[in-house]
């Protein structure tokens, strides 16, 4: 533990936990969880939740990596509470969980962006994505996305995933930029934007049981929280840097690219009369291509951005889920990090093979992980953090705070223990409902 890994840089901390929580979460999942759940109504619950608990509850995986200078499951043995190491194993289990899905989905964007070139997507949108969503070329490409991140992964900290991740986060925002400057000049804008930006309250209070736990599993979804991997990214980091100001920054920077994928998305669709009611884990692979199919070599040029930018958000925060599992093995066990990385690897791809072989079971994947491992796995953090950690989170926050930062930590405590653990308990609730088919 002496010769442990550090992040070379506080930037480097920064976009590596961005890249994390930006990845396919909000340029993949966000556009037909938005679509599927009332639109802008969607996006106003996801916004509140990503601010009442998404952004204590990073602040609460933050104080347990920083403090125990360790993994996740080897972090509560540090910290003098050993019973609670089931919480690391839940975190990094769900992680393993979704990168094995996660993986299949990385493996589809390597396809479009090769397609993007090549154009073999322009003819029927729909039928290119059922021919290579699943089945033997899916698990092909899913072992070629698997591969890149464990190349990336091996590598460690400084010299594999803050180097990536210092080119893939400004590359993601710089690219989206450009495209929503162009969506902004598609004679639909405005109609996407009142979509996307003009919430409907009743739209939320009619379909409460269903909107309320997806906004909020998108926020745990896309700021990579429950995973365990705020926890493990922490660890590396010193008692020089402001964990609020890095979690606060962290949580606007990811909130802004969701946020600005949508204005990519939406005006797309629109522009061609698409609905955006596209649902289901294919709606980005089939609507975007589908809306760009009459634009010609620009279309293709558009597609290959916009396809680029999700292949880099996916590696982003494929990196962080395998780098949890990893950075566990390595601490606690001792194992090397290059032949882990890999035999790791291989274990998710395995893991994979149903979901590379029937979307349906990646679907399952999914709703398992967004609606149960992690809200459960957050619930149980922030308990512990909030009445077990306590004190300590609070001395843990305080330190490299400026002093007016300083001095909301017991507020931030306060939150942690009433209004965040009640809204995730709330949220598992209603989370079970929607698994189980049970009437609310």
């Amino acid at each position: 533990m002496a010769n442990r890994e550090t992040w070379a840089t506080r930037l480097g901390f920064i976009l590596a936990s961005v890249g994390s929580a930006v990845g396919l979460g909000n340029i993949w999942r966000f556009p037909f969880q938005t679509a599927t759940n009332g639109g802008a109504a969607f996006l106003l619950v996801y916004l509140v939740a990503v601010v009442v608990i998404g952004l204590p509850a990073i602040l609460a995986e933050f104080v347990v990596g920083r403090r125990a200078e360790i993994s996740a499951i080897g972090a509560f043995d540090k910290l003098g509470h050993p019973g609670w190491r089931a919480v690391g194993a839940l975190g990094v289990f769900g992680g393993f969980w979704t990168l094995s899905y996660y993986s299949v989905v990385g493996g589809w964007v390597v396809r479009y962006v090769g397609a993007s070139v090549t154009g073999g997507y322009v003819g029927n949108p729909a039928e290119y994505f059922g021919a290579i969503s699943a089945g033997p070329e899916a698990i092909v490409l899913h072992a070629v996305f698997m591969a890149i991140t464990v190349g990336i992964v091996a590598y460690g900290i400084e010299g594999g995933i803050e180097k990536a991740t210092r080119l893939m986060v400004p590359s993601i925002v710089v690219i989206l930029l450009g495209l929503a400057a162009y969506g902004a000049t598609l004679p639909a804008a405005t109609e996407a934007y009142d979509y996307f930006l003009s919430p409907n309250l009743g739209v939320v209070i009619d379909n409460a049981p269903s909107v309320i736990p997806a906004a909020v599993g998108q926020a745990l979804f896309s700021l990579s929280l429950g995973f365990s991997v705020m926890i493990t990214y922490a660890s590396y980091i010193g008692d020089d840097q402001s964990l609020g100001v890095d979690g606060a920054t962290i949580a606007a920077t990811n909130t802004f690219i969701g946020v600005l994928a949508g204005l990519v998305v939406f005006p797309l669709l629109f522009a061609q009369g698409v609905s955006p009611e596209t649902s289901g884990p294919g709606a980005v692979f089939i609507a975007v291509p589908t809306a760009l199919a009459d634009a010609g070599m620009l279309g293709r040029v558009i597609g290959l951005a916009f396809f680029v930018v999700v292949l880099i958000a996916a590696l982003s925060s494929a990196i962080s889920l395998l780098e949890v599992v990893v950075s566990y093995l390595v601490d606690t066990h001792g194992y090397e990090r290059k032949r882990t990385a890999v035999f790791l690897g291989g274990v998710v791809f395995t893991l994979g093979l149903p979901s590379a072989w029937n979307t349906a079971w990646l679907g399952w994947f999914d709703s398992i992980a967004v609606n149960l491992l992690l809200p459960v796995s957050v619930m149980l953090l922030v308990f512990f953090v909030g009445w077990v950690m306590a004190g300590d989170a609070v001395d843990e926050l305080r330190t490299g705070a400026a002093d007016s930062l300083s001095d909301l930590a017991p507020v931030w405590l306060w939150a942690l223990r009433t209004v965040v653990l009640l809204a995730v308990v709330g949220t598992v609730a209603l989370s079970l409902f929607e698994l189980t088919g049970a009437p609310v």
